[in-house]
């Protein structure tokens, strides 16, 4: 389909930043639609005089002040009259950052089904009411779609499909004031329009005029939240549907976080003032609404566990639902470990056998790459790495579905951010830095078992606990362009504590050009069985809450050896090390 955009402006009593948003967005090359909603004399006769001067400029007049809502919806069908298939709303009173049009534009041309929405980053002059006001109407809208997707839903910069919402707009009745920017997109959600979100700055003039009328808009507000929850009533069944499909669809990496900032925050200083025994009673509700709440985890728990049962080393684990709900336990127990290991390193015991053998290959003024796995915890070994004179680990970690942990340990730790190299995928930039660290004798931590995000990147696939299965080749590829020292690094939970494995992989690695692909295969393979073994002997400590093996279902014939999959639908923990 091809992308055609135009801005529509609703204007009501607004002409002091007018002038100037319809030029930022003249050098975008947008056309301007302005929308006089039965305004004043005065901000009419600076919208002729906006017209006069700018060709690329129209103003479209209502006979009344009928809304916002009434006003976009005007735009939009004046809009699809000149041929544009989508618009972008902007508010007349200067709050949004122009800045970011260009961002807002790419992202519809890139996903041109979907309304794109700004997600409001407020400076100091935000009203503090309707700062924390918003939050009510957040927590609607999350009932209202049984979904945290929507994440504002009162940001007037936005981007609509105007095909879309017309077609809404003709089948039921959206708000027409203030209540519009909610009701239609939570509307838009229901009809399968999704939204994307693109934090912008937005800022309140000290000259800025409101029209919100603290009467009647609430009762408007309160009005269409109830409509809404009742329409989510008999929607709940696709509602519900609809998240789980979507769910299976995503990468790992795509899969947000569950649980709050707020709830890690106290489980934290709960283990930190009163130990464990309170904070694992506290824990048990916590974990079995988890639980009983994730049903894919709970699956994917179940498969690895059956997996790992036909392994030659594997414990007496078998997969019933009790052993399944041990595995989130343990995964709760390494989190709260994590946390209080950053608090305080000395109440969480970690064993490091063959340490000397660490520090003796970096003793050498050349530093080692480490390849490691979501087996067991290896926050411990960072926050471990702290406490070590002249240690220093960088490790490459994606972490945009681990904010809220994240958040927590670096407010726990400052040094928790220093070393932390945050990547989407591995490009020549990241190595060549990384090399120059290496080379400097500093430490360098990846893990390989997981896919990554970009299906540019390539995949190998190799036997794990008897399927085929398919694992990133970056850290292999890193590996080469490093020239040192590879080990094999996994931390594992035992009755006295931590203990930290550390094996020797390979001196250095070299990748041909001719036979390339084989070299690859023969270390992915290497790599897989060490982790088949240590997965199998300590089943309860893999974390990765996703069907390791979902692709090789949907594609029973794929061969074994490097490839570039379109599609890599991975869940996941809310591990940091990526």
């Amino acid at each position: 389909m091809t992308f055609k955009a135009c801005a529509v402006i609703p204007v009501y009593n607004h002409h002091v930043s007018l002038d100037q948003i319809v030029v930022c967005l003249g050098v975008y090359g947008l056309r301007c639609i302005l929308v006089d909603d039965g305004s004043d004399t005065t901000t009419k006769n600076v919208l002729r005089a906006i017209v006069t001067r700018r060709a690329e400029v129209e103003c479209l007049s209502l006979e009344r002040n009928s809304g916002k809502g009434a006003a976009v919806l005007a735009g939009l069908a004046r809009a699809a009259e000149q041929g544009f298939t989508h618009i972008l709303q902007v508010d007349a009173d200067g709050q949004h950052a122009l800045e970011d049009v260009p961002a807002m534009l790419a992202l519809a041309q890139a996903h041109s089904g979907k309304l794109i929405s700004g997600l409001p980053i407020f400076d100091d002059s935000v009203p503090q009411i309707r700062f924390y006001g918003r939050y009510i109407t957040h927590i609607c809208v999350w009932f209202e779609t049984l979904s945290l997707q929507l994440r504002d839903s009162m940001c007037g910069f936005r981007i609509y499909p105007v095909a879309a919402t017309l077609a809404l707009a003709k089948r039921v009745k959206i708000g027409r004031h203030m209540d519009f920017d909610t009701d239609v997109m939570v509307r838009l959600y229901w009809a399968g329009v999704e939204s994307l979100f693109l934090p912008t700055r937005v800022r309140y003039p000290q000259d800025g005029i409101s029209h919100f009328r603290l009467l009647a808009d609430n009762a408007r507000m309160t009005r269409m939240h109830a409509q809404l929850f009742l329409g989510m009533l008999p929607r709940i069944p696709m509602l519900l549907r609809r998240k789980l499909l979507k769910r299976r669809a995503l990468h790992w990496a795509q899969l947000r976080e569950r649980g709050s900032v707020l709830g890690i925050r106290i489980l934290g200083t709960v283990y930190a003032w009163f130990g464990r025994r309170v904070s694992n009673i506290l824990l048990v509700p916590v974990v079995t609404y988890f639980f009983i709440t994730n049903p894919r985890a709970r699956r994917a728990s179940r498969q690895f566990l059956s997996a790992a049962q036909s392994h030659a080393h594997a414990g007496d684990v078998p997969p019933t639902w009790r052993n399944s709900f041990r595995h989130f336990w343990q995964f709760a127990i390494a989190n709260l470990d994590m946390l209080a290991a950053w608090r305080n390193p000395q109440r969480v015991t970690v064993h490091f056998p063959k340490c000397d053998q660490l520090v003796t290959a970096v003793n050498r003024g050349h530093g080692v790459l480490l390849i490691s796995a979501h087996l067991g915890n290896l926050e411990m070994t960072r926050a471990l790495a702290t406490q070590v004179p002249g240690l220093k680990v960088n490790a490459l970690v994606y972490t945009q579905h681990a904010y809220k942990s994240n958040t927590v340990l670096e407010e726990t730790n400052a040094a928790y951010s220093l070393r932390l190299i945050h990547v989407q995928e591995l490009g020549a930039d990241t190595a060549m830095m990384l090399r120059d660290k290496v080379e400097a004798g500093e430490v360098v931590v990846i893990v390989g078992d997981r896919t990554p995000l970009s299906s540019e990147s390539p995949v190998v696939w190799t036997d794990f606990l008897g399927k085929p299965a398919p694992f990133a080749a970056g850290p292999y590829i890193l590996a080469h362009v490093l020239e040192c020292p590879v080990y094999l690094f996994f931390c594992t939970a035992g009755d006295g504590g931590y203990t930290i494995h550390l094996e020797s992989f390979a001196e250095h690695i070299h990748l041909p050009r001719r036979g390339r692909e084989a070299a690859l295969q023969a270390l992915v393979d290497r790599y897989a069985f060490r982790l088949a073994d240590y997965a199998a002997r300590f089943p309860l400590q893999w974390y990765n809450f996703y069907d390791f093996w979902a692709d090789c279902h949907r594609e029973t014939s794929r061969p074994r050896g490097v490839s570039n999959p379109r599609t890599d639908t991975h869940g996941q923990g809310s591990q940091t090390l990526a």
